[in-house]
């Protein structure tokens, strides 16, 4: 959480920039009337720029990002995409639209992919792992960079928690061939809705281009309607106006990591040593985007009883425990392509995972804490954690 809570002139400004100067809603084309005013182009090179890529794509959502990115590798129908359990249910979304099955790892104390797991899970068929960073905490990407190259496999990090994250002082989503970033408004900035895609080659950069504009490849040779094109597509393009409004979130970024991170550490200061209490396993190295404080108690009963007493105190938990059903592959018995590939029975599935979310509540960091909050905090979870 969140950029939504420092929107203000700055975002208006860029936004009336457009309208005076020519009113161009459209990222590509209308050279005569935009006056020179690129949004969503400045926009990906001042993302670029920010986390030390050569190439960044603006797209629609973090779930288009994800399928774009993966339209990029040429999956056939039997390859396999491997990623982890607890994860929101775009991630698995997106690897079932690009023709590939989805098979899902366990996750470790970090609550992202466990390492041995992957190992485990990779085979002839594996063509690519998706490594999410969940709720701002960098996944074991030491680890999972080494299973990839080892193996031969593309990693793709989905970044969507991870905005303005590192570890080893290297910037999530940029460890991988490619790395994802939702732009929603509850992420750490938002452009509404929006993402963004970022490369570490050009020829990555220039097929995912083409594939999220129907193909088009821009060729400066010819006028846009008669466009060259290598391949088909569909159309994710960010317009301008989000464009607009993710220039001025950028620069607010740091502000707001700083400010969760701040926040976070005054939460858990209040509850730190209550009995029964165990933090979220951290990567060394870890500079997280803290979107949210993530404990463990000793059952599922308990973490329930938290949340009840939480919500009593006029304060709330996020995803854990109340709302894991969209972010537990365990639950997905909607998407018969999971199901078949983990033995069609979902509810003998990730067994490791299952107990360690049954234990976890999750309680959202913003950026304009009420000062109360730490002691409400402990008041609450005292009564339960005795």
């Amino acid at each position: 959480m969140p950029g939504y809570e420092l929107i203000g002139a700055e975002e208006q400004a860029e936004v009336d920039d457009i309208f005076k100067h020519g009113g161009v809603l459209f990222r590509h084309s209308f050279d005569a009337i935009r006056q020179d005013r690129w949004k969503v182009r400045d926009f990906e090179n001042a993302f670029a720029k920010a986390l030390d890529v050569p190439f960044a794509l603006a797209v629609t959502s973090g779930t288009a990002a994800l399928r774009v990115a993966l339209a990029v590798l040429d999956l056939k129908p039997g390859d396999e995409v491997i990623t982890q359990s607890f994860t929101f249910v775009a991630t698995v979304e997106a690897i079932i639209e690009s023709g590939a099955t989805p098979v899902c790892a366990e996750i470790d104390g970090t609550l992202n992919l466990d390492p041995e797991s992957l190992k485990s899970l990779i085979t002839p068929k594996t063509k690519a792992v998706i490594a999410v960073h969940m709720l701002g905490t960098p996944a074991n990407l030491f680890e999972i960079e080494h299973i990839c190259r080892q193996n031969k496999v593309t990693l793709i990090e989905d970044a969507a928690w991870g905005c303005g994250g590192s570890l080893d002082s290297r910037p999530l989503g940029a460890w991988g061939r490619m790395g994802t970033f939702s732009f929603d408004f509850a992420k750490t900035m938002t452009t509404g809705e929006g993402g963004m895609i970022v490369f570490q080659n050009e020829a990555d950069y220039k097929a995912a281009a083409a594939w999220h504009d129907h193909g088009h490849e821009n060729n400066p040779a010819v006028p846009r309607w008669e466009d060259t094109r290598a391949s088909s597509g569909f159309n994710f393009r960010m317009t301008e106006m989000q464009g607009a409004v993710g220039l001025a979130q950028l620069k607010k970024l740091s502000t707001v990591v700083s400010a969760q991170r701040k926040n976070r550490d005054a939460m858990w200061s209040a509850i730190e040593n209550l009995p029964g209490i165990t933090a979220r396993e951290v990567p060394t190295g870890s500079y997280e985007t803290a979107d949210a404080l993530v404990f463990s108690v000793k059952d599922n009963v308990t973490a329930r009883q938290c949340r009840d007493a939480l919500v009593a105190e006029g304060l709330s938990t996020k995803i854990l425990p109340e709302a894991v059903t969209w972010h537990f592959a365990g639950t997905w018995t909607h998407m018969p392509e999971l199901v078949a590939r983990h033995g069609g029975d979902l509810s003998k599935a990730f067994a490791g995972s299952r107990t360690r979310l049954e234990r976890a509540v999750s309680l959202p960091v913003v950026v304009k804490m009420d000062e109360a909050v730490p002691t409400k905090l402990h008041k609450a979870l005292a009564k339960v954690l005795k």
